[in-house]
């Protein structure tokens, strides 16, 4: 077993807390409190990922099924694949920090890291969180050691993002021994190597269709995969479609009950969404180290570009980028981990926390994509060469802002989804909404000093909360119920949420490595610069949001609160992205290692 959190945290709170109540460092798992036994893994899998993927990534990107399939089963020999799976079944049952180190670890891989997911996580998870004892026993013990190989399929042509308009239908027989399925799945990874296939439709009932979830073999009559997909990125990994035509599929491979089919899908694609954090995080430090190297080696004007402010200035936000991406990755799973150890339900312990699952999609996927294009720029015209590593990396980025619901679904998810949760009496928002409209009414007379460690960047963390839910709350009370329809108002909402998340973790974070006495110069200007970004971007979206909505009086003293909420001491942000860049640098890569 490998050992985990050696300091867990302390205190449990609910998701969507975090908007109403400051962090304490006790609260916040970060990467520093990883184990050597952890670490340890990590480079493993990172060796092997080097030595049998990245080694053969050419080939494995013209379409060479037969290697992936080998690799992939060498994957499974060497028991990468049983990290979720619980113990009774061979598994290693490990933390779902674990989980998404692991996928930090394969991110060096581009779109292999897709296919050891479609198996791994999505694959795999349906089966183990809500298939019957007798599905597991049969099935998981070899999709734990990769000698059956899975595939999630959820889209269809006619059906993306609204998936439960999806037109597969699972007829129920006379006797009730088995489904027939019909229907056809699109976008499915491993679709060309896959063995086993978590496949949702719908099934008439007398009360009518109810979206449910199934597991398919390769092997039952009826089963085909179309053509492999010729894709912008990702292109290492195999993507088809699935024709399911009359497919007999045992009743008792029916995943949880009929009608769970939305139940087990939001599940599963809440945790890819934070497993893309990681994802996120490990591709862009990738990216940096790329382009750390090739900023040293590469010479104009008789001088390495290294030297120069515009290049420099580029290294220091990517890393900066890194950090803020790393930090809220780990601090959602730390809580998952922590809610979890106290007694909690896994997948409840996941379900409360969707709101920063969607938060960590959209931002570390963003970033992500940010390196991808500054790491290509800093090649130049190397950069758009295929013989160099950034015209791949370039293109494997793209598909993460449309993976597990695209940003703008996500964007919209956040507000709303934490509008519910106060609905339903889970988190005390509407109340400290209402304790702030008085506050915004007062004078401020914010007289308190502190010498403390970004003691000033912790009171800007407070205010963007205000600022994110005076907002919220707005745009709740002038559109109640109707709030959804208003996509445009909904994400700039979301937008300032993210930020005021961000800006906090990186500065709890900072301010435990200061606590450390390592790294802490390189650490405190991250979170310098990302607490002003975070103020200007808040400021911006805020104005725009509630320009949309309000006017005369309303909007004056909104958007007085508003600059009252985002105001910043001046910070010299070129000064901090150069010594941020220095670090990069001396480091060849991202310095917090």
């Amino acid at each position: 077993m490998i050992a985990e959190r050696p300091e867990p945290i302390t205190k449990v709170k609910p998701g969507g807390t975090f908007l109403i109540e400051a962090a304490s460092p006790s609260e916040v798992y970060t990467p520093e409190e990883f184990t050597p036994d952890m670490r340890e893994m990590f480079q493993a899998i990172e060796e092997f990922v080097k030595a049998r993927v990245v080694a053969n990534q050419d080939s494995l990107e013209h379409h060479n099924n037969e290697l992936l399939k080998k690799i992939l089963h060498e994957c499974g020999e060497q028991g990468f694949f049983l990290v979720e799976v619980p113990e009774e079944f061979g598994g290693l049952d490990l933390s779902k920090t674990m989980a998404c180190y692991v996928g930090e670890a394969l991110s060096r891989g581009g779109g292999f890291a897709v296919s050891f997911g479609a198996h791994a996580s999505i694959g795999m998870l349906p089966l183990v969180y809500f298939g019957s004892q007798a599905s597991k026993e049969k099935y998981l013990p070899d999709m734990a050691n990769g000698k059956l190989l899975g595939a999630y399929c959820l889209s269809e042509p006619g059906s993306g993002s609204d998936a439960q308009a999806a037109k597969a239908k699972a007829v129920l027989s006379e006797d009730g021994s088995h489904y027939v399925l019909n229907g056809t799945k699109m976008w499915i990874s491993n679709g060309g190597i896959a063995d086993m296939f978590t496949v949702f439709a719908h099934v008439p009932t007398p009360e009518g269709n109810k979206f449910s979830a199934f597991l398919v073999e390769r092997a039952f009559a009826g089963v085909s995969t179309g053509k492999e997909e010729e894709k912008l990125g990702i292109r290492l990994s195999s993507t088809t479609q699935l024709i399911l035509e009359d497919v007999k599929v045992p009743a008792a491979n029916l995943l949880g009950e009929v009608g769970w089919g939305a139940k087990i899908a939001f599940n599963i694609l809440n945790i890819g969404r934070y497993k893309l954090g990681s994802g996120g995080a490990g591709g862009s430090k990738v990216i940096l180290e790329h382009s750390a190297k090739y900023a040293k080696e590469r010479h104009s004007f008789g001088k390495p570009i290294a030297s120069y402010g515009a290049i420099l200035e580029k290294l220091g936000q990517m890393a900066t980028s890194i950090f803020a991406a790393e930090t809220i990755t780990y601090r959602v799973t730390g809580a998952i981990d922590a809610a979890v150890e106290k007694g909690m339900d896994k997948l409840k312990a996941i379900e409360t926390h969707r709101v920063e699952a969607s938060m960590v999609k959209v931002f570390a996927t963003e970033v992500l994509s940010m390196c991808a294009d500054e790491g290509l720029q800093v090649f130049g015209g190397f950069g758009y060469s295929e013989e160099y590593p950034m015209a791949r990396a370039y293109r494997d980025a793209r598909i993460n802002r449309i993976f597990e619901g695209t940003n703008e679904i996500n964007r919209t998810l956040i507000p709303g989804e934490l509008l519910k949760m106060a609905m339903k009496g889970e988190l005390p928002l509407l109340q400290a909404a209402q304790k702030l409209q008085a506050e915004m009414l007062e004078p401020s007379f914010d007289m308190d000093e502190s010498d403390a460690p970004l003691a000033k960047e912790t009171k800007v963390v407070a205010n963007l909360k205000k600022a994110a839910l005076a907002v919220a709350g707005s745009a709740a009370q002038k559109f109640g119920p109707k709030l959804g329809e208003q996509q445009e108002t909904m994400m700039r909402t979301a937008d300032m949420i993210i930020q005021a998340y961000v800006a906090e973790s990186a500065v709890v974070r900072a301010q435990k490595i200061i606590s450390s006495g390592k790294n802490a110069s390189v650490a405190t200007a991250m979170a310098q610069i990302l607490v002003a970004q975070a103020a200007d971007k808040s400021a911006t979206a805020g104005r725009e949001a509630i320009s949309s909505f309000l006017d005369g009086d309303d909007f004056r003293m909104l958007n007085a609160a508003l600059k009252r909420f985002t105001k910043t001491d001046v910070v010299n942000l070129i000064k901090l992205r150069r010594e941020v860049a220095a670090a990069v640098l001396e480091a060849d890569g991202y310095p917090l290692k």
